[in-house]
């Protein structure tokens, strides 16, 4: 098992770097942002705690735009072309496919937190006031209850194109209201409510209140709901899997 798991990883990675897709939404975007950001509020009087927020939220981009766009999309479209269906007679399983996309997203979106936060400190001085460890423990927590999504997505659309449809009505309203992107604080009121809704914007209040060195008391209930999302999603995703 840990031999395929690496033979298919290899190809799977270089057919991917290929693509350029993941290379430029999981990196380069929120590089870009990051900078944009930086740029307006840097120089402000509150231009360290908005530097600090900027950084939670936009290193939260990759996670999105890997586990919730570039994963489901690319499970379907092998379903699609019958990749999935050759596979089918071959020991493989539907775990293993999905490891292997899952570890090849973890992947950029670890990269993309590395350069954010690098363009962070670097050009506009961030520096993190709370628990490292915390961070990364709210960071891989939001990046599974992502994953999960996209792996439930892809396990079960029939095809590219319902994928397509699918993952483009989930990642581009936590885009854009969960925080990633436009800041959670400039939203009015009952728009930061549809926003709560969303799992993306309860993760990055984690990454937020852990980066910041906030309590983390009031975040309990959002914790164990993005959990529950993350198992159930899991288990659909293996247990009803499609190969055709």
């Amino acid at each position: 098992m840990w031999k395929a798991y690496k033979e298919m990883l290899k190809v799977e990675f270089r057919l991917s770097i290929r693509d350029m897709n993941m290379v430029i939404f999981a990196i380069i975007m929120p590089v870009v942002v990051m900078f944009l950001i930086g740029s307006i509020f840097g120089g402000s009087d509150s231009g360290s705690q908005s530097i600090a927020q900027s950084f939670s939220a936009v290193s939260t981009i990759g996670i999105c735009a890997g586990g919730v766009m570039g994963l489901p999309i690319v499970v379907a479209d092998y379903r699609q072309k019958k990749v999935l269906k050759r596979l089918q007679v071959t020991p493989i399983s539907p775990v293993l496919i999905l490891v292997v996309q899952v570890t090849i997203y973890a992947i950029y979106a670890i990269a993309s937190l590395i350069l954010v936060y690098g363009i962070a400190a670097i050009f506009f001085g961030y520096q993190m006031q709370g628990s490292l460890i915390m961070f990364l423990v709210s960071y891989l927590l939001t990046m599974a209850s992502m994953f999960s999504i996209g792996m439930m997505v892809g396990g079960l659309a029939p095809n590219m194109k319902m994928a397509s449809v699918i993952a483009s009505l989930l990642y581009f309203p936590m885009l854009i209201f969960s925080g990633a992107t436009l800041p959670y604080e400039v939203m009015p009121e009952t728009l930061q409510k549809v926003a709560d809704v969303l799992p993306l914007t309860q993760g990055i209040k984690m990454l937020e209140a852990s980066s910041m060195g906030l309590t983390m008391n009031n975040l309990f209930a959002p914790i164990m709901a993005m959990i529950v999302i993350m198992i159930i999603c899991m288990v659909l995703s293996i247990k009803l899997f499609k190969w055709e």
